[in-house]
C-alpha cells in the first residue's frame, strides 16, 4: 500500500473535475445502456483522462486523481436505473421524464447504496483475498501515472499522459468514426443477419458491428463470453425452432417473423428465469461471508487503538451516516408519496402515506441486501460483471407480488395498487432499489484501489455521494434526449418515426413484461419455470466445472446470452475470443520481453477497450442530438435504407478493426 500526504487529496478543482468526467461518462452509459443494455466500468479512463489534466499543476498527486476517478466511476453504475425507468414510457404513463423525480431516484438512491457498503469495507477490502480486478487494474493505471510524473520532473522521461491517453485516444477516435459511418452516414451496416431455413423452423445467425460490444466481450474474458454463446446456441438453435415448429403462423407471415416474435414473448422468459435463479445462487452463496463481515464491524468509526497511520483507515463517521441515510430516506419517501399522489388520487392521505412508507421499507431492506451480495461479487468478479440485470428481476418479481398480496389484504388499496398503476409502482420502486445495487457494486471496488494507493476511505465515500448528485442531475436530460430522437420499443415520442430505430432498452421491455404479466395473470410462468430448471442445470455444470479446474460456465452469461438480442450476444462472444487469442499471443511475446512488456501490453488492451466504449458512445449521443434538433431520423445519411453494400462494409471495417486492436496491443513495443 502506497503512503502519501492527505493534504492535497480532497479539492475543490479535483471535485469540479470528476464532475465533468462524471457528465460526460453518466451520458455515454446512458445512451450503450439503452442501446444494447449493457453500461461500462468509467474508473480506468475517468483515471487516464484525471493524470493528464491534473499533470499541469505540480501540486496534483495520486490521491486527488484516485478522488477524481472514484467520483467519476458513478457513470458507469448509476445509469443502470435506465434499466427500468423508461418502462414507466412504455405503460404510457409518463411522456417524457420528470427532471426532480427522476434525479431524486438517483441521487438519493445511489447515496444509500455509498452508506450501505461503508461497514463492510474493511472486511471486504482490507482483511479479504478478493481480486477486485477492476479496482487493481485502476490502482495500476494511478501508480503508472505517478510513476511517469516523477521521472518527468527529473528530466528522465516525458509527460505521463502520453502512452496512456494515446491508447484511450485511439480506441475512442476509431469508435467514433465507425459509428459516424455507420448511424450517421449509413455507409456501413450496422449487423449481419442470416436466416438457414429447416423444414417449417428457421435457424439464426446474427452478429452486430458495434465497436463497444467487442470492447465490453473483450473486457468480459473467455468463459462469460462462451457462457453467452452457450445461451445463444441454445435460444437460437434449439428453443426459438422447437417454439416456431409447434406455432401457427398468421396469414402471409414468414417464418423468420414469427420466430422473433416467439423469441420476444416467450424465449425471453426462458432466459429471464435463468438471470433470476442465477442472480439468488450468488445471494445465496454470499449471504454468510457478509453476514460475518457485517459481525466483523468495529462498533465505532475509529478503532481506540489507532494511531496516526490510520488516516487511511478511516471511514465515514457514523453520526454522518446515519444523518445523511435519513434524509435520503426522506426524500426517497416524499418522492415516493408524490408518485402515488399524482397517480393513484383516490387514495386518502393516511393510505397514501401508508403505501409510501411500506414501499420505502421494501426498498431500504431489500436494498440493502442486494448493496451486500454486489458489493461482494464486484470483489470477485469485478462490477461489470455483477448481475445487476438479475437484480432487478428479482425486485421486480418480489414487489408485484408484494403488492398483490397488499392489494389483497387491505381493502383501502384495493382499487389503486392494480393494474397499469400497480404496474408503475413496481417499476418505480425497483429503480430505486437498481440505484442503491449499482453504486453498491461500484463503492468497494474503488475503496480497494483507494486503498492500494494509501487514499483515505472517508473522502472518497464523500465524493461517490458527490458523483451520485452529479449523475442523477444528468440523467433525466439525457434520457429526454435520446427518446426524443430515438424513441424505445414500444413508446415513439412522434408520429411517423421509424421504428427500427428505436433504442430496445432491452431490460426496461422486460421488466415491464414481468411486472405486467403478474398484475394482469397473463406472465409464461411455464418459460420463466424451464428457464429456473435450466439455470439451476447450468450453475451444477458451472460448480463441476470450478471444482475441477476445468475452467467456468457463469450461469449469469447464458441467462443473457438467452436474454439479449443475438446480433448483440455474438459480438460480445467474438471479443471475448478475440481477447483469449490476444492474452496468449501476450504470453508468448512476453516469454522474451519480459514482465514489464506483459503489463504494458494488458494495460494498452484495457485502454484500448475503454476508447472503443467511449467513442461509440458518445458518437450516439452527438448523432441523437443531432436528430432531437432537426426532426429528422437520419439526418447524416448519404444513402437510402436499401444500399445493398453497407452490410459488406461494416463486415470489412469490422474486421479491420478487431485486426487494428490485436495488433495494436500485441505487436506494439
Amino acid at each position: 500500500m502506497t503512503k502519501n500526504n492527505p493534504s492535497r487529496e480532497f479539492t475543490l478543482r479535483g471535485v469540479l473535475l470528476g464532475a465533468l468526467i462524471t457528465l460526460a461518462f453518466t451520458a455515454a452509459n446512458v445512451y450503450l445502456g439503452l442501446k444494447v443494455g449493457l453500461t461500462f466500468a468509467s474508473a480506468i479512463p475517468a483515471a487516464v483522462i484525471s493524470m493528464a489534466l491534473l499533470y499541469r499543476f505540480k501540486d496534483s498527486n495520486i490521491l486527488e486523481n484516485n478522488l477524481v476517478q472514484t467520483q467519476a466511476s458513478a457513470a458507469g453504475t448509476l445509469s443502470s436505473v435506465i434499466f427500468v425507468l423508461p418502462a414507466l414510457l412504455m405503460l404510457g404513463l409518463w411522456t417524457g421524464f420528470p427532471f426532480w423525480q427522476t434525479a431524486l431516484i438517483c441521487a438519493a438512491g445511489g447515496t444509500l447504496g455509498v452508506l450501505y457498503t461503508v461497514p463492510l469495507r474493511r472486511v471486504m477490502v482490507v482483511q479479504s483475498n478478493l481480486p477486485y480486478p477492476e479496482g487493481v487494474a485502476a490502482a495500476e493505471v494511478l501508480r503508472v501515472g505517478e510513476s511517469q510524473r516523477h521521472r518527468s520532473e527529473s528530466g528522465s522521461a516525458g509527460s505521463p499522459q502520453n502512452a496512456g491517453l494515446r491508447d484511450l485516444g485511439w480506441g475512442a477516435g476509431l469508435a467514433a468514426l465507425f459509428g459516424f459511418m455507420s448511424s450517421g452516414l449509413r455507409v456501413l451496416g450496422e449487423a449481419v443477419s442470416v436466416w438457414i431455413p429447416a423444414g417449417n423452423v428457421a435457424f439464426r445467425v446474427a452478429a452486430g458491428f458495434s465497436p463497444a460490444l467487442l470492447a465490453a466481450g473483450y473486457l468480459m474474458g473467455m468463459a462469460a463470453g462462451i457462457s453467452v454463446l452457450v445461451g445463444l446456441v441454445l435460444c437460437w438453435g434449439i428453443v426459438v425452432p422447437w417454439l416456431t415448429a409447434y406455432a401457427t403462423p398468421a396469414a402471409g407471415q414468414a417464418v423468420s417473423e414469427l420466430a422473433n416474435q416467439l423469441w420476444s414473448s416467450k424465449a425471453r422468459f426462458l432466459g429471464a428465469g435463468v438471470i433470476g435463479i442465477s442472480a439468488l445462487w450468488t445471494v445465496g452463496t454470499l449471504a454468510r461471508p457478509i453476514i460475518q463481515a457485517i459481525r466483523n464491524q468495529p462498533a465505532r468509526a475509529s478503532d481506540p487503538s489507532a494511531t496516526a497511520r490510520d488516516e487511511t483507515d478511516k471511514d465515514m463517521p457514523r453520526s454522518w451516516m446515519l444523518a445523511i441515510g435519513l434524509v435520503a430516506l426522506a426524500v426517497l419517501f416524499l418522492v415516493v408519496s408524490s408518485f402515488v399522489q399524482q397517480y393513484m388520487p383516490a387514495l386518502s392521505d393516511g393510505a397514501r402515506y401508508g403505501l409510501s412508507a411500506l414501499c420505502i421499507v421494501f426498498a431500504a431492506v431489500f436494498g440493502f441486501l442486494v448493496a451486500a451480495a454486489c458489493g461482494y461479487m464486484a470483489g470477485l468478479v469485478g462490477s461489470s460483471a455483477s448481475p445487476i440485470s438479475g437484480i432487478g428481476i428479482i425486485a421486480t418479481i418480489l414487489m408485484a407480488l408484494s403488492l398483490l398480496a397488499l392489494h389483497a389484504a387491505v381493502p383501502a388499496f384495493a382499487d389503486s395498487i392494480s393494474g397499469k398503476l400497480g404496474v408503475a409502482l413496481v417499476l418505480f420502486m425497483v429503480a430505486i432499489v437498481l440505484a442503491m445495487a449499482a453504486i453498491s457494486n461500484d463503492n468497494l471496488q474503488d475503496l480497494k484501489t483507494g486503498y492500494m494507493v494509501g487514499a483515505t476511505p472517508w473522502r472518497q465515500q464523500v465524493v461517490l455521494i458527490i458523483g451520485c448528485l452529479v449523475g442523477g442531475a444528468v440523467i433525466p436530460p439525457v434520457l429526454d434526449l435520446l427518446y426524443n430522437a430515438y424513441g424505445f420499443a414500444g413508446a415513439l415520442p412522434r408520429e411517423g418515426m421509424d421504428p427500427n430505430q428505436a433504442l430496445a432498452a432491452p431490460q426496461a421491455t422486460l421488466m415491464n413484461q414481468i411486472a405486467t404479466g403478474i398484475f394482469s395473470n397473463s406472465l409464461d410462468w411455464s418459460m420463466l419455470g424451464l428457464g429456473i430448471a435450466v439455470g439451476v442445470v447450468v450453475i451444477v455444470l458451472d460448480v463441476m466445472l470450478r471444482r475441477t479446474g476445468r475452467g467456468a460456465l457463469p450461469p449469469l452469461a447464458v441467462g443473457l446470452g438467452i436474454y439479449l438480442p443475438p446480433t448483440i450476444g455474438l459480438t460480445l462472444t467474438i471479443g471475448a475470443v478475440l481477447g483469449f487469442f490476444m492474452q496468449r499471443a501476450i504470453k508468448s511475446y512476453g516469454e522474451r520481453a519480459g514482465k514489464t512488456w506483459v503489463a504494458a501490453a494488458e494495460e494498452r488492451g484495457l485502454l484500448l477497450a475503454s476508447g472503443l466504449i467511449v467513442g461509440e458512445s458518445l458518437m450516439g449521443l452527438l448523432i441523437a442530438a443531432l436528430i432531437g434538433f432537426s426532426g429528422k431520423d437520419a439526418p447524416l445519411a448519404i444513402v437510402g435504407d436499401g444500399f445493398a453494400p453497407a452490410m459488406w462494409l461494416g463486415l470489412l471495417g469490422f474486421a479491420g478493426l478487431c485486426a487494428f486492436f490485436y495488433k495494436r496491443v500485441v505487436r506494439a513495443s
